[in-house]
């Protein structure tokens, strides 16, 4: 996940009501069932399932009132400036009764591969027979994607009902702040209210929670999370989170909750000394990649990978896994560690097969995810040096392409050169766009920064997306094994995820 930097679907800047949505929207009692309900409703299925609906992103029927809800959230100030508090969410939360605190959490945090890892834990957690919930962002195409209830993103109608019972109490909050000069509820603290209190309504029996930024002061951290996970850190975000990998591994830190079970991907020393005082100061348990667990072999197989890990519990070979990259094996063995703690506390193996089903149903959109074919169009999220990395390695390593031309754009506040960098090794050519984020880099000065790092002929530069994709599809069909790949923004994946839907790329 990706950070919260950049906004999911826009970048939303200020705060205006908007547009408002209330329960009446929703109709009367008699067309709407749903709108007696509050969060913390009894009985054994809250408003993500019902016998007479489809709660699916299918249910066209309440799409303006889930179109209305996300309009009410953007009016908020957006994610690419996040208020550094936790007060205002935790009198949200409070005044709902703690919805929160209904279920047990496993909280990541980290600079790259949260998303993932936030993914593959729930599906091993899933397939275990738990009713899961799981928070991500950004969404790359709709807002309904970050809130996900038993493996399916929330209906428009539960978005919709949860956001109508839970409205007064953000009103209320919001009030309360601007009388104190400050701020009302941000876009992601009010989406964190919304998700936990949709968690509570399902009900969940365990919620996977990905933080939005950082991690101390991030809102999600109003919970307590049982196992506290950390997918590799590095510099992102520094405006915000410090110029340093121990600045940025401090504030990360601070999920971890007195007596929880930690667990990690390797680490940099500098990194990896914040979590080590974070855990002696809280009395947690730790375990690092390396010397807690292992991923002890990794092959390429058609679709993905097959894996080998060594648990904290156990060790599970011939796992096949559905991505690509290295480090998604790595992913997949710190999930595998993640729920090892969860349900044993680390002292009992996981079952064998339903670990196997866990991995290999598991899902990444937007992670190296192949959105077309004939030519092959692949999207990958990497907005960082990081990333960028891991990503120009899968795809020498895990693809046989003789010549990719990757289509870039990049947010204003990301490491451009770096991306640029780390990408140069595997491109044929470069086609410089931007997305429709208000944040992006004017295509022109970017595409000045790709001429430093490539050459003048390798750089191509347009004005939309859609010029820069379809002269690279049109360049990609000329010859065998050639292929598109689109990255550098959140953003411009999601867009191009979009396209493809809407011309069948992938047949």
């Amino acid at each position: 996940m990706s950070d919260n930097g950049e906004s999911g679907r826009g970048d939303n800047e200020g705060f205006d009501t908007g547009d408002e949505f209330d329960e009446s929207d929703l109709g009367d009692d008699n067309a709407n069932p749903l709108a007696d309900l509050s969060p913390f409703a009894q009985g054994d299925e809250g408003t993500n399932l019902d016998d007479d609906s489809d709660f699916e992103l299918e249910d066209t029927e309440y799409q303006d009132d889930a179109d209305r809800v996300y309009d009410e959230l953007l009016a908020r100030i957006g994610e690419a400036a996040p208020q550094p508090r936790l007060e205002a969410t935790r009198r949200a939360v409070e005044l709902l009764g703690d919805p929160q605190a209904t279920f047990p959490i496993v909280h990541i945090t980290g600079t790259n591969g949260k998303t993932s890892t936030s993914r593959i834990t729930e599906s091993i957690l899933r397939a275990y027979g738990l009713r899961t919930g799981l928070l991500t962002s950004p969404h790359l195409r709709r807002v309904n994607e970050r809130i996900v209830i038993d493996g399916q993103p929330i209906s428009n109608r539960a978005l919709a009902a949860n956001w109508a019972d839970i409205r007064p109490f953000i009103d209320m909050v919001d009030a309360e702040l601007i009388a104190s000069s400050e701020e009302p509820l941000t876009f992601f603290e009010a989406l964190t209210v919304l998700a936990y209190a949709s968690f509570a309504d399902a009900p969940v029996d365990v919620a996977v929670i990905e933080v939005g930024m950082g991690g101390e002061w991030d809102s999600t951290n109003v919970a307590d999370g049982q196992v506290a996970v950390f997918t590799p850190i590095a510099l992102d975000h520094t405006q915000r989170l410090g110029s340093t990998i121990a600045e940025i591994a401090r504030t990360k830190s601070g999920i971890i909750k007195p007596l929880a079970n930690v667990v990690s991907a390797s680490q940099t020393d500098d990194a990896l000394a914040e979590l080590e005082r974070a855990v002696e100061l809280t009395e947690a348990t730790f375990a690092v990649e390396g010397s807690g667990f292992e991923l002890l072999g990794s092959n390429v197989a058609v679709g993905g990978q097959v894996i080998s890990v060594k648990g904290l519990a156990g060790t599970y070979t011939d796992l096949f896994l559905p991505m690509f990259g290295d480090h998604q094996g790595h992913n997949a063995a710190l999930a595998i560690a993640a729920v090892e703690s969860f349900l044993g506390a680390g002292s009992q193996a996981l079952v064998g097969d339903v670990l196997a089903e866990g991995l290999a149903t598991a899902t990444s959109p937007g992670r190296l995810q192949i959105i077309g074919t004939e030519p092959t169009v692949i999207v990958d999220a990497a907005h960082n040096p990081h990333g960028a990395t891991a990503l120009a390695a899968a795809i020498s390593t895990y693809f046989t392409f003789d010549e990719v031309v990757v289509v870039l754009s990049v947010l204003e506040d990301k490491d451009a050169r770096g991306i640029i960098a780390a990408l140069a090794p595997v491109a044929t050519r470069i086609h410089v766009t931007q997305s429709h984020s208000d944040r992006a880099i004017d295509h022109e000065e970017l595409a000045e920064l790709v001429r430093d790092g490539c050459s003048d002929d390798a750089t191509f530069t347009f004005d939309t997306f859609e010029q820069a994709i379809e002269d690279a599809r049109d360049w990609a069909a000329e010859a065998p094994r050639r292929a598109v790949l689109v990255t550098g923004s959140i953003t411009l994946v999601g867009d191009a995820i979009e396209l493809a839907a809407a011309e069948k790329w992938k047949q």
